[in-house]
């Protein structure tokens, strides 16, 4: 159990909660959820005294241990990665090397002899001789190769790291556990392998994720910041999401109906207060306003931009005909004589164990480079438009033009390129006021990617093609994104690791390796459960 008592967090220029009360019990798992800079990474911090709260304290049981999942890729670069697992739990990993450290002394005297025997009763209560066991076993889960157990850090690539960190953090059965973004940059098994980890943990989990199937097959609670208060509620990510739109609807219908009952009274009042007849039920009607309660709706940190792509034709018969890509980078063969034809009404989602294959495709057919040899065409009446998993090219040399300008070079009709337009446009994309001024070139990951959907708003194109779409976005963008693309008319080639997001939108799965391995009309679900 781990209880916050009066927790706030303020700083210079704004308070993130004050105030809170909470307790996170053992069996359970909570999904911390609330908007971009709602506070949820800073809350975790404080949760293991990262950072300490402006005010109030966060108690746990003294012999409990609190893991947390570690951020900085190159912290450990150089140890090996077993010993870095193992150093998720670091009272035994301080006891395994003194141990180690005595046992290597020459000569070993009578007091080494007795301090390695209280050491070596120590590492047996926590389980020492099943630990390196024990980290094997949470490594193979989540896809780390034995070859690479013995390898130092510094020699993984990023995705490996992000694995190790993540066995690091689950290692030696804490009592709690602290994951911010767990299932970021892993693969189908290793998030699939996850869940079912954190199913069968019986201790205490918090974790912050803007998968929502994760959350929806993990979580036991939501703990919600909003409102600058932080709440805890029974049930998954979607019943929190239903139970919340119902109550604010529950509201704003109770609001409503106050309001037309307190125009009525008015309207009588107005009408018969001078009337002698009538003074008496005026003056009852009076009394009864001033009771009325007309509840305001508390403002909200959450805000949803409103995503529409609406193809100015329709894509006809001739979609796209890939015939034979190959593409080679720095000598390496990425793409290998790969082939597919996309029909009418597809909405296709790519695969690979190779991100950078899908990427180099995406480039490809968006006609960014060139490939090595083979051929595409694409047909006649369809126009497209893509959305890079890197769009910092989109954002160079543009420090002198603010978002209005930025947006303005990619209308295409003089209605478009009013400024009225524009904003509007950048409005429904949480760019109003004084923010559609605010310079392109210091915008944050979240917001480059809100402006770079405006601009495929823009383009009118039947054709979509999107590479990651929902990184850095929260996970009211992200389904502010997913509905516009399920309601979209046109075609869709895209990639992602968001479960439900490709769930929703692909009714046929490609998958890479150089070339195609796996091309089916089906569903994400399905093609799960063919491939595992």
């Amino acid at each position: 159990m781990i209880t916050v008592n009066q927790v706030t967090v303020a700083f210079a220029t704004r308070k993130l909660f004050e105030n809170v009360n909470i307790k996170f019990t053992e069996g359970n798992c909570y999904g911390l959820i609330g908007a971009n800079g709602a506070g949820k990474s800073t809350f975790l911090k404080v949760l293991s005294s990262d950072i300490q709260p402006t005010s109030g304290d966060v108690h746990m049981p003294p012999e409990h241990r609190l893991s947390m999942l570690k951020q900085d890729h190159f912290a450990y670069d150089d140890y090996t990665v077993m010993d870095t697992v193992l150093m998720g739990n670091s009272e035994l990993y301080k006891i395994k090397q003194e141990k180690d450290a005595i046992y290597l002394k020459d000569p070993f005297t009578e007091a080494d002899g007795e301090r390695a025997a209280e050491l070596e009763a120590m590492f047996a209560e926590l389980q020492g001789w099943e630990a390196e066991s024990e980290a094997a076993i949470l490594l193979s889960g989540l896809g780390i190769e034995q070859d690479l157990v013995e390898k130092k850090m510094s020699e993984l690539k990023a995705a490996e790291k992000v694995k190790v960190l993540l066995a690091q953090a689950l290692i030696g059965n804490p009592d709690v556990l602290l994951l911010d973004e767990p299932t970021n940059h892993l693969d189908i098994k290793a998030i699939k392998w996850l869940e079912e980890f954190l199913l069968d943990f019986k201790n205490t989990v918090i974790v912050v994720s803007h998968d929502r199937h994760f959350l929806n097959k993990v979580c036991s609670h939501m703990a919600d910041i909003d409102y600058g208060q932080i709440k805890i509620y029974k049930g998954n990510y979607n019943f929190w999401h239903q139970s919340a739109e119902l109550a604010m609807r529950l509201r704003s219908e109770k609001n409503k109906r106050s309001e037309e009952k307190a125009k009525e009274l008015k309207d009588f009042i107005a009408r018969f207060s001078a009337n002698a007849s009538k003074s008496k039920q005026a003056t009852s009607r009076r009394k009864l306003l001033e009771k009325l309660d007309i509840e305001e709706l508390p403002q909200s940190s959450r805000k949803f931009p409103y995503v529409q792509f609406k193809p100015e034709r329709e894509v006809g018969q001739e979609i796209l005909q890939v015939h034979g890509i190959s593409k080679s980078i720095e000598g390496e063969l990425v793409l290998d004589n790969v082939s597919f034809v996309i029909r009418p009404d597809e909405k296709v989602a790519f695969f690979s164990s190779n991100d950078t294959a899908i990427s180099l495709l995406f480039k490809i057919l968006s006609g960014e480079i060139e490939p090595d040899s083979g051929e595409y065409q694409w047909g006649v009446t369809t126009s497209t438009s893509y959305f890079p998993k890197d769009n910092s090219e989109f954002f160079k040399d543009t420090q002198d033009l603010n978002l209005i300008d930025w947006l303005t070079q990619y209308a295409k009709t003089t209605e478009e390129k009013e400024e009225q337009y524009i904003r509007g446009l950048l409005g429904r994309m949480l760019f109003s006021g004084d923010e559609a001024t605010k310079m392109s070139s210091v915008l944050s990951g979240g917001e480059r990617v809100r402006c770079m959907l405006a601009k495929m708003m823009l383009s009118g194109a039947n054709i979509l093609m999107l590479d990651g779409p929902t990184y850095h976005l929260d996970l009211d963008s992200i389904t502010a994104v997913n509905n516009g693309l399920q309601k979209f008319k046109g075609n869709i080639l895209f990639s992602s690791h968001d479960h439900e997001f490709i769930q929703t939108i692909a009714n046929r799965i490609i998958t890479l390796d150089k070339t195609v391995v796996f091309d089916e009309v089906m569903t994400y679900d399905d093609y799960l459960e063919k491939v595992s």
